[in-house]
């Protein structure tokens, strides 16, 4: 009998299982004086985890073969040397063509306590569900992905022209997870100068109501400027961000920002109320919603969807690989 599998997190846990914890907030008083430290103890011996050994019997499923999920977990967590894992089992359903597939997982440095999942792959052999996500599966799971982005994205840019090596942020005027984030997306332009980092409007407009507007607003920008001035637009609303918080302050910080970018505010805002500024805004969350991006910010490395947020020494690890897989060179 094969073990419980412990389901995936998601998309974020299949892409990043386990990220370095996040630094805790600086104690307000000194702390009291260490006591006379007793003699340390040895330190543990660390290995490499050792995973059951599959059992055939778990084996029921003609679709997908092990390797195929050995493909697909290389091309999702291949950017780590120190991940390993184990096929435990790739077991039929009782729903005709879905099977469900468990492995075990860890690090050859032994840090990481081993670990089951599961997920189940659809009928379709492209997808599979995690938790409560569906995300492309195979052993090039984000190809369709990036052919639709170079497709359909049609959002301001900076770095190449040319889209070998396509980061794309979905991002939020008044999201400010997104204003967080734009410490990484500074820095991916000055390490990753061959590629094409384009920002992608995706106003969460249910809980950012004058996320429309702003980005209805970067929209004429980059019409009226071209892409170097709805990044210094962009950068501008992100500072004064907490002025999105009215209509009334929106409507300054946004004509400020405007200015900023070497613009005229009025035009700019006669542009944003045009109908077809609007189904710009629209095609665009329309996008994201159609490659199941659920949050923001978030990036898409050549299809691969990653949180923008995320450590950077991570991101950087992330997008050499996927450059490796997609033959892209960067020097």
């Amino acid at each position: 009998m094969i073990r419980k599998a412990v389901p995936f997190a998601g998309a974020a846990a299949l892409a990043f299982l386990s990220f370095p914890a996040l630094a805790a907030a600086q104690q307000q008083v000194p702390p009291a004086p260490a006591p006379a430290a007793a003699p340390a103890a040895p330190a543990p011996t660390l290995q490499a985890p050792e995973f059951p050994k599959p059992d055939p019997a778990n084996f029921t499923a003609a679709s997908p073969t092990k390797d195929e999920v050995d493909s697909f977990l290389q091309a999702s967590w291949g950017y780590d040397a120190n991940r390993v894992w184990e096929v435990e089992g790739i077991l039929k359903t009782p729903v005709e063509g879905v099977s469900k597939v468990v492995i075990y997982v860890g690090d050859k440095t032994g840090k990481q306590k081993p670990a089951g999942m599961g997920f189940y792959v659809m009928p379709d052999g492209k997808h599979i569900i995690a938790g409560d996500e569906i995300i492309p599966f195979g052993a090039n799971p984000y190809a369709d992905y990036r052919t639709q982005l170079e497709q359909q994205a049609d959002g301001p840019y900076r770095g190449s022209a040319a889209k070998d090596l396509e980061i794309l942020e979905f991002a939020d005027f008044q999201c400010p997870h997104c204003k967080e984030a734009q410490a990484n997306m500074d820095k991916l332009a000055v390490d990753f100068p061959k590629a094409r980092i384009v920002f992608q409007n995706y106003p969460l407009a249910r809980i950012h109501p004058e996320a429309v507007t702003a980005a209805e607003y970067g929209v004429c920008v980059a019409k009226q400027g071209g892409s170097s001035a709805f990044f210094n637009f962009a950068s501008a609303v992100f500072d004064g961000q907490e002025g999105l918080a009215t209509p009334d302050g929106t409507t300054l910080t946004l004509n400020s920002a405007v200015t900023k970018a070497g613009l005229d505010p009025a035009k700019v805002a006669a542009c944003a109320k045009e109908p077809a500024t609007g189904a710009s805004v629209e095609a665009s969350v329309k996008l994201a919603q159609d490659l199941n991006v659920v949050q923001t910010p978030t990036l898409m490395i050549n299809g691969r969807q990653v949180p923008a947020n995320a450590p950077y020494d991570t991101l950087k690890q992330v997008i050499d690989y996927q450059a490796k897989m997609d033959g892209v060179a960067l020097q």
